[in-house]
Order: structure tokens, then sequence, then C-alpha cells
């Protein structure tokens, strides 16, 4: 995940990855970070039941390390992703959907309409 600038090395970000076709670190970025995320998980698994079969604290921490960065690259993988579908009258994020809860204060063409 550091090597496709997920993860920034620094504190400041001088040159994040995007997925612009014109970046050459773009093909690579997604397809690393989906295969380094799918290690960690299957790492903290390992770890894990390694922990409960021979009950050793250095297993527990392993899998506690393993179970962060791969949080983290299933949050990458999700969210970090710069499209974003935003309306231009209200910005809202086109993305969401009601399920399973409806948001009730959400946009609505006909009220709005009527207000204003």
């Amino acid at each position: 995940m550091f090597f496709t600038g997920t993860i920034p090395l620094s504190s400041s970000i001088s040159e994040p990855v995007s997925l612009e076709d014109n970046d050459p670190k773009a093909p690579y970025a997604r397809p690393i970070l989906q295969i380094t995320t799918m290690f960690h998980s299957l790492s903290t698994t390992y770890c894990y039941m390694r922990y409960v079969n021979y009950e050793q604290t250095a297993y527990v921490l392993g899998a506690l390390g393993y179970g962060i960065m791969a949080s983290v690259g299933i949050w990458s993988v999700i969210f970090g992703s710069t499209e974003a579908r935003r309306s231009k009258r209200t910005g809202a994020d086109k993305r969401t959907s009601g399920f399973p809860f409806k948001n009730s204060q959400a946009y609505d063409k006909r009220k709005d309409r009527k207000m204003g």
C-alpha cells in the first residue's frame, strides 16, 4: 500500500497517486492495493487460527497488525477513488442509496420546486 501512494510515507502529500490515464503509476495502483489487502486479510485469519491452536500472544499481535493493514486496504479500495458523483445544484453525493435506512432529509425534486 505504501508503493501505490495510498498511504503516504511523509506527512506532506506532494504527489498523490491519481487514477488518471496520464499517471504512470495509475494502472498498477489498484491491483497492488487489492492484492496486498487480500494478503493482509488472509494473514490475519492465519495468525488468529494459530493463536486459537497454540495460545501464544505473538499470534494475536500479528493478527492485530495484519488486521489493521487489511482494514486500511479495504477502506482505500472502497473509498480511495477520486471519482465523485456530486450534484451540481445541491452538492450531495449521488452514490448514496436508501438501503437499509431511508434518508428523509434528502433533496426531493417535488418539495424543493414548490419552495423555491
